[in-house]
């Protein structure tokens, strides 16, 4: 179903921009590929595109943290352009973005199916909410087992170091 309505949408990308000439190949511009005779840049996924057409304006998210020891707290995160009163808004904010480069949700939880190690990482949990590369976030963080402690950990620095 997913590969049908990828070539559904791929025919009516192709049958939209059937007329553009091949001098008009799409190019590497300062906010991702360009059509350059059209001047209209690529549209990215939303969330993970880094195309001016989806994540336009402030992301700004809210990290909650409980029983993580000196992490604990209510944080505000502002990435483009970084600020708000994180511990360490630099590296969180340059962490979101590595995940985005790589085509990874940060905020994606554990799939339901998921093989996870029956390992505990400890009590503290974490709450996002806000907006991120122009959709809503709303995720929670426990470190309950290996799957969940692996997806928090690959937040640090959004989320603290539990040392664990």
């Amino acid at each position: 179903m997913l590969r049908r309505t990828a070539l559904a949408l791929a025919a009516s990308a192709a049958a939209l921009l059937g007329a553009v000439p091949l001098a008009a190949q799409a190019h590497s511009g300062p906010g991702g590929p360009v059509l350059p005779s059209l001047g209209v840049p690529s549209v990215g996924v939303p969330g993970l595109g880094a195309g001016p057409g989806f994540g336009a304006g402030q992301d700004r998210l809210t990290v909650t943290v409980r029983d993580a020891g000196a992490g604990d707290g209510t944080y505000v995160l502002r990435c483009r352009p970084a600020g708000g009163d994180h511990p360490d808004v630099k590296g969180a904010c340059g962490r979101l973005a590595e995940l985005a480069a790589e085509g990874q949700d940060p905020f994606a939880p554990v799939p339901r199916d998921a093989m996870c190690t029956m390992q505990h990482g400890g009590d503290a949990t974490a709450r996002v909410e806000g907006s991120w590369r122009g959709r809503a976030v709303d995720a929670s963080f426990a470190r309950t087992d290996g799957c969940r402690i692996a997806r928090w950990d690959r937040l640090v620095p959004v989320l603290p170091s539990t040392g664990s």
